[in-house]
């Protein structure tokens, strides 16, 4: 195949203690009858859970396959990935997540011989109003007394707290020590690992009576200690071609620019693979294939084969445009 249409993919959907319904109450996932979906896993190729084509011809083939078989179509300028580079979720923390760390991609390849590191983005679609993340360590913060305070229970009071609003993008890089508060939905954008050590879970009991697992050793040595507190990024005013949008982040592992429109927008590929999640709103996505639909809470993969597509809101939208550079 020498053209590729956009492709949708199947979600995964993930249940964990801290989540919720707002997956399905504002996002529209078909959720089962639990009251604890904490993730969808967009687009994934991380291990056992590997993203499914979910219609048009290539229907049922995974993220994993099309990626050996049509290598350059889909990457584009970035071919010679043995997997796909990025995961992307939506989340739901209907209760606060555990305060935890991830590595670096060189400490990533001491624990596992298939996780990269875990550098994210966090973009708020959603929060209460008393909503609150942790998000780096407080200043003069070492190993010593951070290891002090979670053998006294009190790691948290070292950690920097603060309160988030939608269109909050926060910048994660592995080693930062964070944790998300309760009431907040998200898109998640990270490299394709789920490599997470856990420091501190709020004492939390699981339905056996038992505390998660923590891990401590794997946290101290993964900690960043010389990064102070993490603040919300300000959005960069930019251009994609003729188009206007924000840059919110341009890191080592993607980037990610953001659209806000009621009216019809052109995204060229520039010969490279590109995510569209759209987080606010309705269209229809045109490319020479033909026509998708584009609602809010869905994401669409646009391979590199695919030279152009156009946004056609039914009515305002906000829509993350995410690449590998």
């Amino acid at each position: 195949m020498n053209q590729f249409p956009p492709i949708s993919l199947q979600p995964w959907l993930r249940r964990i203690c801290w989540g919720g319904r707002r997956l399905q109450t504002v996002l529209g996932k078909e959720l089962g009858e639990f009251h604890d979906y904490a993730e969808s896993w967009e687009v994934a190729d991380n291990n056992e859970t590997v993203s499914t084509v979910s219609s048009g011809p290539l229907q049922g083939a995974s993220l994993r396959e099309l990626l050996q078989r049509f290598p350059s179509q889909l990457l584009g300028r970035h071919v010679g990935a043995t997997r796909f580079p990025l995961l992307v979720k939506f989340l739901d923390a209907n209760a606060w997540l555990s305060l935890q760390v991830h590595p670096n991609d060189l400490q990533a390849s001491q624990y596992s011989d298939t996780d990269l590191g875990k550098t994210e983005c966090w973009v708020v679609l959603d929060s209460d109003p008393d909503s609150q993340i942790c998000c780096g360590l407080l200043p003069g913060v070492d190993r010593q007394s951070f290891a002090d305070a979670i053998a006294a229970g009190t790691a948290a009071d070292l950690v920097h707290r603060y309160s988030v609003s939608p269109g909050d993008c926060i910048y994660v890089p592995a080693g930062t020590v964070h944790a998300l508060g309760p009431g907040i939905l998200l898109a998640e954008i990270q490299q394709q690992s789920d490599l997470t050590f856990r420091i501190h879970d709020w004492n939390r009991i699981d339905s056996n009576g038992q505390p998660r697992q923590l891990h401590i050793p794997q946290a101290l040595d993964c900690i960043d200690f010389e990064q102070g507190p993490v603040k919300p990024l300000q959005p960069l005013a930019a251009m994609n071609g003729a188009t206007p949008c924000e840059e919110l982040l341009h890191c080592p592992y993607f980037r990610i620019r953001r659209y806000s429109t009621a009216t019809a927008i052109s995204i060229r590929n520039d010969n490279q693979c590109r995510i569209l999640m759209m987080l606010t709103g309705q269209a229809g996505l045109e490319s020479a294939d033909g026509q998708n639909h584009l609602g809010r809470g869905m994401t669409m993969l646009i391979p590199a084969a695919c030279s152009e597509v156009h946004l056609h809101p039914t009515e305002h939208c906000t829509l993350l445009d995410i690449t590998m550079d």
